[in-house]
C-alpha cells in the first residue's frame, strides 16, 4: 500500500504531490474534530498526553525528517557545513515568535491571549491558536516534497510521505483540542467540527507554496528544511509542552511525548 502511495506521488509533480499529503494531514484534523459528535467533554488527562504525543511526533520530525537532511545536503566540512542549518533553523524559530506575538489566538484552557488585542471572539482565538501550529508542519511536508523531486539524495518521497504520515497523527487530537472545548461551551456540534477542521487549512496551502518556492529556489533548500524544523520546534517548546501541564498531567503528557517521539523515529528511519 505505502509502495503503491509512492509510485503514485513520484509520477505527479511536487507541488501536486504536496496539496494531496497536505490534504491528507487535514482530513486526519477533521477526523479529531469530528470526535465532537461523540463527546460533549475531552477527559482532560487523556487530552494531556495526546498532546504530548504531538509534541514527540513534532520533535522526531525536525530532527528526522527536516535537521538531519539539511546538514547532509549541505556543502563543506565543520562549520560551513553546519551553517545553513543553523541560520535555517533560526530563521524559522524566529518567524513563528513574530507571529505568535502578532497573530492574536487563545489557548485550549483560555486563560490566557496572546499576540495583539483584538475584540475577536474566543472561537476565532482558539481556531488561530492551533493554526499558528499548522503552518509550519504543511510547510516541511512541501519543502520535502520539493527537495524529493529535485532528486536530492537526503530528501525522498518515501520521507516525505512519512513525514505527513506523522503529522497527520498528530492532528488527530489537534482537531479534538479545537471542536470539544468549543463544544463545551455550548456550540453546536456542527460549528465546533466547522471550526476543529478549518484550523488546519492553513497546511494545504503552506505546502504548496512549500513545495512551489524550492522549485523556483533550488539552493534555498537546506535553509528551508531547517526552517521548518527552527518553526516546529518553537511551537512545541512555546505552546505545546506547556500547555500539557496546566492541570498537573505532566507525568501522563511527558509518556505521550516519548511514545509519539519514538513512533515517529522508527516510521522516519524504518520507511524514510
Amino acid at each position: 500500500m505505502l509502495e503503491t502511495i509512492i509510485n503514485y506521488l513520484e509520477s505527479i509533480s511536487a507541488v501536486q504531490a504536496a496539496l494531496l499529503a497536505t490534504l491528507f494531514t487535514w482530513f486526519l484534523t477533521a477526523v479529531g474534530a469530528g470526535f465532537v459528535f461523540f463527546f460533549k467533554q475531552m477527559h482532560r488527562p487523556l487530552l494531556d498526553a495526546m498532546l504530548g504525543f504531538t509534541g514527540g511526533v513534532m520533535v522526531a520530525a525536525s530532527f528526522w525528517s527536516l535537521l538531519a537532511p539539511s546538514i547532509s545536503m549541505s556543502e563543506g566540512e565543520g562549520f560551513a557545513k553546519v551553517m545553513p542549518a543553523a541560520l535555517g533553523f533560526v530563521g524559522g524559530s524566529l518567524f513563528i515568535f513574530l507571529l505568535d506575538k502578532i497573530l492574536p489566538h487563545l489557548h485550549v484552557n483560555f486563560k490566557k491571549a496572546e499576540g495583539l488585542k483584538t475584540p475577536w471572539q474566543k472561537t476565532t482565538l482558539l481556531v488561530l491558536a492551533i493554526t499558528l501550529h499548522n503552518i509550519p508542519e504543511g510547510l516541511a511536508v512541501g519543502v520535502l516534497f520539493g527537495g524529493a523531486a529535485l532528486a536530492v539524495p537526503e530528501a525522498t518521497i518515501a520521507g516525505a510521505v512519512v513525514l505527513a504520515l506523522g503529522i497527520g497523527l498528530q492532528n488527530l487530537p489537534e482537531g479534538i483540542a479545537v471542536a470539544v472545548p468549543l463544544r463545551r461551551m455550548g456550540m453546536s456540534r456542527r460549528k465546533s467540527f466547522f471550526y476543529g477542521q478549518s484550523s488546519a487549512l492553513v497546511e494545504p496551502i503552506a505546502g504548496v507554496l512549500g513545495a512551489a518556492a524550492i522549485s523556483t529556489f533550488t539552493p534555498v533548500l537546506p535553509y528551508a528544511l531547517a526552517f521548518a524544523a527552527g518553526a516546529m520546534i518553537f511551537v512545541v517548546v512555546e505552546e505545546v509542552i506547556p500547555e500539557t501541564q496546566q492541570d498537573g498531567n505532566t507525568d501522563l503528557a511527558t509518556m505521550g511525548f516519548i511514545g509519539g517521539f519514538t513512533i515517529m523515529m522508527i516510521l522516519d528511519v524504518a520507511l524514510g
